[in-house]
């Protein structure tokens, strides 16, 4: 029962998301490399990556447990995202903008989860 996650909205969107964290970690400071760049980075790719991940499952319930990861990530990222705006890494509209698009992505997975569980 693979999927075709290119055909999932959400996953599109997590996608653009993750590249739009990628330029804006890119000014934060050297210190932060290995630190709030690496995990904002990576929990962000792993909003997709979790899609792209269960799209490859046998079943509905695989697929939707998945979703329920990158759900998870998402919650990490919207975290991440106010500790670099309240560091002054990030500018309060950059902020607002990867946080309503961040909202959004969170709301089509509860959505996908809640439709595949029914």
């Amino acid at each position: 029962m693979a999927r075709d996650f290119r055909k999932i909205a959400a996953w599109e969107r997590a996608h653009a998301l993750t590249l739009q964290v990628y330029r804006a970690t890119a000014d934060f400071p050297a210190d932060e490399r290995f630190g709030l760049v690496s995990q904002m980075r990576r929990a962000c790719a792993s909003i997709p990556t979790n899609i792209v991940e269960g799209c490859g499952r046998d079943t509905g319930n695989e697929l939707a447990r998945f979703i329920d990861i990158a759900t998870g990530s998402a919650s990490e990222v919207e975290y991440q995202l106010l500790l670099a705006r309240d560091l002054g890494y990030l500018p309060e509209d950059q902020h607002r903008n990867l946080s309503t698009e961040l909202t959004e992505i969170r709301r089509m997975l509860l959505a996908f989860s809640n439709k595949l569980r029914s």
